[in-house]
């Protein structure tokens, strides 16, 4: 079994430099991935010099590990934005949505990119009678809002169901082959790509200054293409972060085409299948969220989406697995546009567990803000909107949660006396001399010993045993077991124990903590004002 997702297989290695010295763009993109891409690929085409900045590999990162699956639906299910909104808003999100996908195929038409694109049938299905209400919700909204819905009690997958909403007409595709081709078909004389150029810190003003380990560049315009931005921004008070686990296994005998979203207890599993270059079969299933950080047992998570596949398919073994992480958004729309009125400065986040569908379509709207042209869903989906009511039941939850987590951890609770007590494979949480740590025994019995304190806000940071990484519950920051970021808003590197610690003083932990306090008790406000007008507006 490989402990990766299973796009790497059939698709290109990417060489582009290092950034080293400095440049001067029209823009810089920070982040090498769909969404970093496709917008480097519509302003280069459209004239500017776009400078691309990837702190690893193009699309090695949360782009090579989710589904490859393209569909109007989301996973906040559109009857309950309906509820939450009206029917016009699901209207345009799901046309916006479908523009997306339709850019892709034409994308992949236009530079005949291999990446296994095709149409295939969505279908969002329970095996249980009491949730066929639900089933019928999204099938009266889906067909509400145009898209091509009809109500089945079949399916064709190989078990029973008691009903299902199914879509013609969706896309799927490799998502790493199709953005490391996209870059290539992107690059050139308006548009420079660096991997393992991890950005450092940008420094805002008319002409921002981007800056990496071995270099900058200056540019008016930057974008955030990194999932969640860097930095401390209050938009990371309205996203939560949370972990998702995917399995790709060897079958007897493979199901049709389709994405299948099996619905169960306000939750579902993802499946679909997929066929490689080498001809080899596989049915990829992705479930089991949780939010950074808060897993005492990753493994568990893994063990549950096996037991799930198996008891419903003919599986020969678990060829792959890996993890894919996601943002919810407080008031269920992602945020994508300018930091604020009138900033250069451009983010796209909040995709939930739609980011290549989102990804794209975020492309397409920085790209018309940033060339100063109108787009007509800039509005629907900019992070500076206000949406009290929406927004705040997520919001203070998240908040709330943020500041336990901090407050949780001030008296800071070892989980072993002694760094000879960690086992191999164990990353366990410590206090040596006064300091937190995060130690972990590798399988050779080497010890890894980096700061416990998350370089973003000064959370301390928990053991993930199933991908072996330092995770933040606060806002998601990921460390693999030497303190490199690997995601999220973090933009420095744990310290290792040898080194100087970048942030570890308690006042810090409990200014944060406040921070957060504020935040919810802000969201509460705000929600009780705007719903006793609401109330009394009656």
């Amino acid at each position: 079994m490989k402990t990766t997702s299973i796009w790497r297989q059939d698709a290109d290695h990417t060489t582009y430099p290092q950034l080293q010295g400095s440049l001067v763009a029209d823009a810089v993109i920070i982040g090498g991935g769909i969404t970093g891409i496709t917008t480097a690929h519509l302003l280069a085409s459209a004239g500017k010099r776009v400078v691309v900045l990837e702190a690893l590999k193009v699309a090695e990162s949360t782009t090579g590990y989710s589904t490859g699956n393209l569909y109007a639906p989301v996973g906040e299910y559109l009857h309950q934005l309906k509820a939450k909104y009206d029917q016009e808003t699901v209207n345009a999100l799901t046309a916006s949505r479908r523009a997306a996908i339709n850019l892709i195929e034409s994308l992949v038409q236009r530079y005949s990119i291999d990446c296994h694109f095709k149409r295939v049938p969505f279908y969002f299905l329970t095996e249980h009678p009491a949730e066929d209400s639900c089933i019928k919700d999204e099938f009266e909204t889906a067909l509400a809002a145009g898209l091509p819905a009809h109500f089945d009690t079949s399916s064709p997958l190989p078990y029973p169901i008691s009903s299902a909403l199914r879509l013609d007409g969706q896309a799927q595709f490799n998502p790493m082959a199709y953005v490391k081709e996209l870059a290539a078909h992107t690059s050139g004389p308006n548009c420079l790509i660096f991997e393992n150029s991890k950005v450092l810190k940008v420094d805002e003003g008319k002409t921002h200054v981007v800056h990496t380990q071995h270099g900058k560049v200056r540019a008016r315009q930057v974008v955030h293409a990194t999932h969640t931005p860097k930095g401390i921004w209050f938009l990371h008070t309205l996203l939560g972060p949370y972990r998702e686990y995917a399995l790709a296994v060897s079958l007897n005998s493979l199901p049709p085409e389709g994405t299948f979203w099996a619905y169960h207890a306000m939750h579902h599993h993802s499946l679909r299948p997929y066929t490689n270059d080498q001809g080899e079969h596989f049915l990829l299933i992705l479930g089991e969220s949780h939010k950074v950080g808060h897993k005492e047992d990753n493994e568990e998570n893994f063990r549950k989406l096996e037991e799930y596949v198996r008891e419903r398919f003919d599986v020969k073994a678990v060829e792959y697995r890996w993890a894919a992480q996601q943002y919810k958004p407080a008031d269920s729309l992602p945020y994508i546009g300018r930091k604020h009125s009138g900033s250069e400065i451009y983010v796209a986040t909040g995709f939930e567990a739609d980011g290549l569908t989102y990804g794209t379509l975020s492309a397409m709207i920085l790209s018309d803000l940033m060339l100063g042209k109108e787009n007509q869903w800039a509005e629907m989906y900019s992070p500076t909107r206000h949406q009290p009511l929406k927004a705040a039941p997520k919001f203070i939850k998240e908040n709330v949660d943020v500041m336990v987590q901090y407050l949780k951890d001030l008296p800071y609770r070892s989980q072993v006396e002694e760094l000879a007590d960690i086992s191999s494979g164990e990353g366990k949480n410590i206090e040596l001399d006064g300091k937190n740590y995060g130690a972990y025994r590798d399988d050779t019995g080497k010890l890894h010993v980096v700061s416990a304190v998350c370089t973003h806000m000064a959370c301390l940071v928990h053991f993930n045993k199933a991908e072996k990484s330092w995770d933040c519950p606060c806002h998601g920051s990921r460390f693999d077991v030497d303190g490199r970021v690997l995601e999220g808003p973090a933009y420095l590197d744990l310290s290792r124990m040898q080194d100087k610690p970048t942030t570890s003083n308690r006042y810090k932990k409990i200014t944060s903590a406040a921070f957060f306090a504020a935040s919810a008790l802000a969201g509460i406000y705000f929600y009780r004002k705007y719903a006793g007008n609401k109330k009394s507006s009656k």
